[in-house]
């Protein structure tokens, strides 16, 4: 009766071990993939700064 509880126990250990070890590899899966996202967005908003006419209003306002 002692091996089945060591098998049970040792079959815990390893699902705990591979659960551990599939969170870190989807950890960095993410990681990886953040750069092309940004650089997405990036081209995205290519278009740059518009000095529109709440912009200017505000500058206007702001001066001393």
């Amino acid at each position: 009766m002692s091996e089945d509880k060591s098998t049970a126990r040792d079959t815990r250990r390893g699902f705990l071990k591979m659960a551990g070890v599939g969170t870190l590899a989807a950890g960095a899966a993410v990681v990886a993939a953040e750069p092309a996202q940004a650089d997405a967005a990036d081209e995205a908003n290519a278009e740059g700064y518009r000095e529109t006419k709440h912009v200017k209003t505000y500058y206007d306002l702001a001066r001393f």
